[in-house]
């Protein structure tokens, strides 16, 4: 077997299917219409399917393990035997032990869900104590590789590093099991060397990340024992997001054979490589191709740093700059896309053929690459918007004081202490979804499409008034997305009919493209807010996207800044809250769930950032009157991290994920002396279990404890789409009773 590494690779591959077969698959299992066996054969047809699209493609180096049937940092907890004590008390098969971590069961909430670094991925946070048992399970690694094989492939197994899997995970000192930890790592190589296997990827994110002296040291200390394991395969590390710094040279220090490196985020990681010394011996892993955003790569400027890199190492191979989980499966299928902006994009199999052609254009030279892309048309820029953004002055980002608007609110709100809510979205019901659909096959007009909405709209409305909620929501019934349904409406934006990405588990959305300059032709949400204000006394809620989060979770233009983007985002939706409140709509609610999720990962570069974040919501909601309440809603990010930009967002209400992580928030909020109205989550509805009555009031009363009751809000996590009406009833049942027990004492 040839121990080569191979001209060109890719960190990872969507594994949903083009279709998202395994959403269906694996929803099918939950809901007890197949068996175990049937949901293993959707998922290793998917496999199989991925492994020869990248052998037909001419990767020389295929990766496997980077299948999943929720999340690969719960496999590799799995791998490495970190189940937690109180799900394997459930006594439940293996695989619905998985799922039990994952989404919780009646008996136990589920693990804590967060995102991976600056993505919209959640991955499931592994706990880890010192009554953690390591034990070696490379069974699932040693079966995708064993049947890769089996197909004439040979593929490299992926697992998440020893360093970044301690310190993504949940437990007093992340590095005071890392030598227990790397025994059974040692373990897990050595039967992976005994299954055949060449090379393994280790992938080490957690690197590009500010780390300390002691961090570092554990990482060079992990690789060392690693590659001194005698029977072993080769090692790959795998780092991505950004520039390592430090952490490159301590890698180098280690007898690893293979390093990563992002050359699209990270492009100072050439400089740091150059200055690292000798690599005789090393394979160098440059990642030319952007794995998270879908614009074409400029081949030649990819071919210039390759080059540079083929001058510093014995061996250099092409890469994704990180997996391609992050970017829809194949461009091809997108017939509807405008020509030139069609021309302009890569999905992950275009990504793939990329790789490919820079590969063997380091090794054959430049002549066989396509033309470069001719400049942005004309047609993409709007003077109006840049004139108008050109116009702002900070008053425009600003409202009045807090004291004087939370008197004007309640005077004209008259809410009671501990106000009930939701977050905004009720179920996407098979029928909701079966009329979205018929309105795009044109099965379904307008005009009754528009009616089964309003149906909903009021069903929702009366089943809130009948709970008891204090402020209701419409219920969203006509958007498909946070995000898409928004950008369907904004010029500049496009959308794809299967451009897929999955969020978490079975979650997948279809982020829009922001390919040109943002404005809003007319109003998106006011006729739906007004109809269901309409229907009832108590106030509606507005409901909106923020700006951070329409771009976090869309793929956005790479020509202009992110702020002027965000900027031009923020001014449509500025002229959406002004056409709310003229509407007669109270409360306006602009989430910005992505707040956390895409601050950089090095301190030096965030405070830019949150400042012009922060001020695109500012400016998205600065125009409204001072009696208008503005609410915001964060969600499963470590948001103690940018507390500080929470409260100057001058939200009047913010609520707040905090079930799974026990209301931790709530210390970093009083730790800043935070003033305003916040709604903690009492209910997780990422977990299909309803929430005992005992369970909610504990969490609000250590809510109260933390929070004055007069500022206090009660609501879920997040928005209610992926649930069902019977468990939706029950828990917010138990929400309201649990406010109201709590109000009275």
């Amino acid at each position: 077997m040839s121990t080569a590494f191979g001209q060109s690779t890719v960190l990872g591959y969507p594994r949903i299917g083009a279709n998202r077969e395994l959403k269906k698959a694996v929803e099918a299992y939950w809901a007890g219409t197949i068996d175990e066996a049937a949901l293993a054969s959707t998922a290793a047809g998917l496999r199989a399917e991925v492994w020869q699209q990248l052998r037909n493609a001419r990767l020389d180096a295929i990766p496997s393990n980077t299948f999943s049937y929720y999340d690969h940092v719960l496999d590799t907890a799995v791998a490495v035997g970190a189940i937690p004590a109180r799900f394997r008390r459930l006594e439940l098969p293996a695989l619905d032990t998985y799922f039990a971590m994952a989404r919780g069961v009646d008996a136990e909430p589920a693990l804590e869900l967060t995102k991976w670094f600056a993505t919209n991925y959640h991955y499931l946070v592994p706990e880890i104590d010192p009554e953690t048992i390591f034990t070696p399970n490379p069974a699932k690694p040693i079966a995708e590789y064993a049947e890769a094989r089996a197909l004439g492939i040979e593929t490299r197994p992926v697992l998440v590093g020893p360093a970044t899997f301690l310190l993504l995970a949940k437990g007093p000192d992340p590095f005071a099991r890392l030598d227990d930890l790397l025994d059974t790592y040692a373990q897990i190589l050595t039967a992976l060397a005994e299954a055949g296997v060449a090379w393994v990827q280790l992938d080490e994110p957690a690197y590009v990340a500010d780390r300390t002296p002691a961090e570092i040291d554990a990482l060079r200390h992990a690789y060392t024992r690693l590659g001194e394991v005698e029977h072993r395969p080769r090692i790959f590390v795998a780092t991505y997001f950004g520039e390592l710094g430090d952490a490159l040279p301590a890698l180098l220090d280690t007898p690893i054979e293979a390093l990563g490196l992002d050359l699209v985020a990270g492009p100072g990681n050439l400089e740091r490589l150059a200055a690292s010394g000798p690599l005789a011996g090393r394979t160098i892993v440059a990642g030319l191709v952007d794995g998270h955003n879908i614009w074409r790569t400029d081949l030649r400027r990819a071919v210039a740093t390759g080059a540079t890199v083929t001058a510093l190492a014995d061996h250099v191979a092409v890469s994704s700059s990180c997996s391609l989980l992050h970017v829809p499966v194949d461009l091809s299928v997108e017939t509807r896309l405008d020509p030139e902006l069609f021309a302009r994009l890569a999905f992950a199999r275009q990504k793939v053929d990329e790789v490919v052609l820079l590969g063997k254009a380091l090794r054959d030279g430049t002549a066989h690459l396509p033309a470069p892309l001719p400049a942005t048309p004309a047609a993409w820029r709007d003077d109006a918007v840049r004139a108008n953004l050109a116009a702002l002055t900070a008053a425009d980002r600003e409202r009045g004081e807090y004291a004087q608007r939370a008197a004007a609110q309640q005077a004209r709100l008259k809410l009671p202490a501990l106000p009930t809510t939701t977050i905004g979205s009720f179920p996407q019901t098979a029928e909701l979804r079966a009329a979205r659909a018929g309105l795009r096959a044109g099965t379904l007009d307008a005009a009754g499409y528009e009616q089964r909405m309003r149906a909903e709209v009021e069903h929702v409305i009366r089943l809130q008034e009948q709970l008891g909620l204090d402020v209701l929501v419409h219920g969203e019934p006509e958007r498909n997305d946070m995000v898409q349904y928004f950008g369907e409406r904004l010029a500049g934006f496009a959308a794809t009919d299967l451009g897929w990405v999955q969020s978490y588990g079975s979650r997948c959305v279809r982020p829009p493209i922001i390919f040109g300059d943002v404005a809003r032709p007319a109003p998106m949400t006011v006729a739906w807010s007004s109809y269901a204000q309409s229907l009832t006394a108590k106030p509606v809620k507005g409901m909106l996207t923020g700006p951070v989060t329409i771009l976090a979770w869309s793929f956005v233009r790479a020509d202009q800044p992110l702020a002027a983007t965000a900027d031009q985002v923020a001014l449509a939706l500025r002229d959406e809250c002004r056409d709310l409140e003229a509407a007669g709509i109270r409360v306006i609610q602009v989430d910005e769930p992505a707040l956390r999720e895409t601050l950089p990962l090095r301190r030096a570069d965030q405070q830019a950032y949150l400042e012009w974040a922060v001020g695109a919501f500012r400016l998205a909601t600065g125009g409204v009157a001072d009696d208008t309440q503005v609410h915001t809603h964060l969600c499963y990010s470590e948001f103690g991290e940018v507390i500080t930009a929470i409260d100057a967002l001058d939200a009047d209400v913010t609520s707040i994920e905090a079930s799974r992580s026990k209301m931790e928030i709530l210390g970093d909020l009083a730790a800043i002396g935070y003033g305003r109205g916040v709604g903690p989550g009492v209910w997780d509805i990422h977990s299909p279990r309803v929430p005992a009555h005992r369970e909610v009031v504990e969490a609000l009363r250590r809510a109260v404890a933390a929070v004055p009751a007069r500022r206090l809000w009660v609501n879920p996590d997040c928005g209610l789409k992926t649930r069902g009406y019977a468990e939706v009833e029950a828990s917010l049942r138990r929400l309201v009773a649990a406010a109201a027990e709590v109000r009275g004492s």
